[in-house]
């Protein structure tokens, strides 16, 4: 059976509620769990001749993304500790979350991402797509979707 579980979140409240699911799947087949969190890079805008305007600096940026991090990850770690499963951390930093989820499932040897389907809908589906969506389609490594 699954013996190390990736889990990534993003702090939304269907993440939340597959991150539960994910504890009580782990604590139930004695799995342990990978917490992961894509941190965004700091995005660079130009405007005009090419200045540069944007009052955050990439370290303060880089500061709040590692702030945001590590809540969502605590958030994993707590209920880990609560139900006896064991539970290690790990971020990212990338602008492709499907990519940094199979890459971090890979570098931890977890043998199954469980993580939550958004469920876009109608234009926004087709156009935005979802990270679920392209996991699925990427990974080599088996996903279960919480919906």
């Amino acid at each position: 059976m699954f013996k190390n579980i990736l889990v990534p979140s993003d702090g939304s409240e269907l993440s939340r509620k597959s991150v539960r699911s994910a504890v009580l799947f782990a604590q139930s087949i004695g799995a342990r769990i990978t917490a992961f969190y894509a941190k965004p890079e700091y995005p660079v805008t130009y405007y005009g001749e090419g200045v540069l305007i944007d009052p955050t600096t990439p370290e303060h940026f880089a500061e709040l993304a590692e702030k945001q991090a590590q809540m969502n990850i605590q958030y994993v770690e707590d209920l880990c500790k609560e139900a006896g499963v064991p539970c290690s951390k790990l971020t990212l930093t990338s602008d492709i979350p499907y990519e940094a989820i199979i890459d971090a499932a890979s570098r931890e040897g977890c043998d199954l991402i469980f993580m939550a389907s958004h469920g876009r809908r109608g234009i926004s589906a087709m156009i935005l797509g979802s990270e679920t969506s392209k996991v699925l389609t990427h990974s080599k490594i088996p996903v279960l979707v919480y919906r």
